[in-house]
């Protein structure tokens, strides 16, 4: 899932990247969107699996606990956004 995840990020960012180096204004503005879209992706990419506890769970090596940074990242890139 994260090998997808990861080129589906990579696809976002190439096109989003592509249609900003372009002159007309209308695809300037949905690479914009591609790039952001491609952005919180990766963010919640990072983050790790879903279903997992985001603060402390029981145990203390830390291998069952997700991220809860990069999806406060994301969050924020959404509302900004």
């Amino acid at each position: 899932m994260s090998i997808m995840m990861s080129v589906l990020v990579a696809w976002l960012f190439a096109v989003g990247t592509y249609l900003l180096l372009q002159r007309a204004l209308t695809r300037i503005v949905l690479g914009l969107g591609l790039l952001s879209h491609g952005a919180v992706l990766l963010l919640i990419t990072v983050g790790g699996r879903a279903g997992r506890p985001p603060l402390v769970g029981k145990g203390d090596d830390g291998a069952g606990i997700a991220a809860p940074l990069p999806q406060a990242f994301a969050l924020t890139a959404i509302v900004i956004g």
